[in-house]
């Protein structure tokens, strides 16, 4: 019978193995059950008036105001009904935009560094000084510099996200095996060969952990730019909330600034994945 159902061209259903529902649900309890004990605990506590609900609105009332700010359909965000879209879509490009040169200026400086002693002496020290200062102390020269407008939100998330991306990029190129670098000399490679095929190779691994915290950071000093820079964005509508007591577009604003940046991780998460394929055997992922 079997087989005369694969030769009419008709497939048998899937059978989905017990073992493998079991699995599935284990996972979606693990990646599940923090985040919602943490959400239950919030609405009991505001329910029972633990804390006071002007202050710290339940989770409930959050989720209606999110709702509302995405599609305006309920008016309980009222001046801000509807607005979470064009806000999210300023973030997330000012972000990128920021991220992009950031990144890109980082990992090149530092490639050279580590490449190089001599550029390791004359880029290091600068690059350890200027780390060291918040970026929020660099607010009012990029006010100056650049105005009120998208660009110094796009500088000061840009220079945020520059140093890890330099830093590991550097530590990934210094932490290379010589033995490698040494094999790959002896068997003729010229210096473009030595750069593309083994010390880029060797290094990526560090310096993608580099961009991906250099997204985090990005997502972090969105705010920062968008309270003092300009007038729009998840950073702006947070602060406007709060000048108008509305605590629960606060909070709304704030999760939707950590799920965007966590959207973004993954993003980064799966492309470290893709070209770091090779690497998988020989590290330790941890304990499933």
């Amino acid at each position: 019978m079997l087989k005369e159902t694969q030769s009419a061209g008709v497939r048998a259903p899937a059978v989905v193995k017990p073992g493998n529902l079991r699995r599935r649900a284990s996972l979606v309890l693990q990646y599940a059950i923090f985040p919602a004990a943490i959400l239950l605990l919030w609405q009991i506590f505001s329910t029972i008036g633990f804390v006071r609900r002007n202050v710290l609105p339940p989770p409930s009332e959050v989720m209606a105001v999110w709702y509302d700010l995405v599609t305006g359909l309920t008016d309980a965000a009222a001046r801000y009904s509807g607005t979470w879209l064009d806000h999210a879509w300023a973030s997330t490009w000012r972000v990128f935009a920021g991220f992009g040169w950031g990144v890109a200026l980082g990992v090149f400086v530092g490639l050279l560094i580590g490449l190089s002693r001599v550029m390791e002496r004359v880029l290091d020290p600068t690059i350890q000084v200027l780390r060291n200062i918040p970026v929020t102390a660099w607010v009012p020269l990029s006010l100056v510099f650049f105005g009120i407008g998208n660009a110094p939100a796009v500088f000061l998330i840009g220079l945020g996200a520059f140093f890890p991306a330099a830093i590991n990029s550097t530590h990934g190129v210094r932490q290379i095996n010589i033995t490698l670098y040494k094999a790959a000399r002896m068997m003729g490679a010229n210096e473009t060969e030595l750069l593309s095929r083994v010390i880029l190779p060797a290094a990526l691994p560090s310096i993608l952990t580099g961009v991906r915290l250099s997204m985090g950071i990005a997502w972090v000093l969105v705010v920062v730019a968008e309270i003092l820079a300009v007038r729009s964005g998840l950073g702006y509508l947070l602060n406007d909330a709060y000048l108008f007591y509305r605590n629960d577009v606060v909070i709304a604003a704030m999760l939707s600034i950590g799920l965007l940046g966590f959207v973004c991780d993954r993003l980064v998460v799966l492309v470290r994945d893709m070209l770091l394929t090779w690497n998988e055997r020989e590290t330790f992922g941890g304990e499933h």
